[in-house]
């Protein structure tokens, strides 16, 4: 079954199709498909990620899937939420995964309350006018570096460090990222659901 990942993310699309592929979900861009990027104009994970799976099944003809994720920083408020991809450019700087990086360190660099979590809404649809959207929430805690740690991930993974394993999530491998992260925590969720109301694996 082909659903529509409502996301051009190259990082994401892999993560996430090695989430689907044991149900046999295959998962397309809506970019190969020639679908432009929907609007993002909430400031919820779900009523984003919500949006954005209604606008790729509407365009496509297809179920769809979309994620909207992002980092919530308790001293900051939740910042900078569902503006994660692109903080920086909130401070006239560029958008890039760096600029996000330094942004934030020099935002918590006299806090000491560094708990911070990564949080994804996952929602699929089987089409734009579904009325029963499936929708999971994904929360994987930890606390903010003071520097950057690991190679690997991407985003803000080099910052976040999960004091359960004693490293960043950039210091994680590829398979442990995927078992553990707040899209696999959501995944793990919506397939169920899938399995249940969609009648899948």
């Amino acid at each position: 079954m082909k659903l529509v990942l409502a996301s051009n993310n190259a990082k994401k699309l892999k993560e996430l199709q090695a989430l689907f592929l044991p149900v046999g979900l295959e998962l397309v861009t809506q970019g190969s498909l020639g679908i432009p990027e929907a609007e993002e104009p909430f400031h919820t994970f779900v009523e984003n990620a919500l949006t954005k799976a209604r606008h790729a099944a509407r365009e496509s003809g297809l179920p769809a899937l979309a994620d909207d994720s992002g980092l919530a920083v308790d001293a900051l408020g939740g910042a900078p939420g569902v503006l994660s991809a692109r903080y920086a450019t909130l401070f006239g700087r560029e958008k890039s995964d760096a600029e996000n990086n330094r942004v934030l360190l020099e935002k918590m660099a006299d806090l000491s309350d560094r708990r911070a979590r990564f949080v994804c809404a996952l929602v699929a649809v089987r089409s734009a006018d579904d009325p029963e959207p499936l929708i999971a929430m994904g929360r994987w805690h930890g606390e903010i570096l003071r520097t950057a740690s690991g190679e690997g991930g991407f985003g803000y993974d080099p910052l976040m460090f999960i004091p359960a394993l004693d490293r960043s999530v950039a210091a994680l491998s590829v398979e442990d990222k995927n078992r553990l992260s707040h899209r696999a925590l959501a995944s793990q969720d919506l397939l169920q659901q899938m399995r249940e109301s969609w009648h899948l694996g």
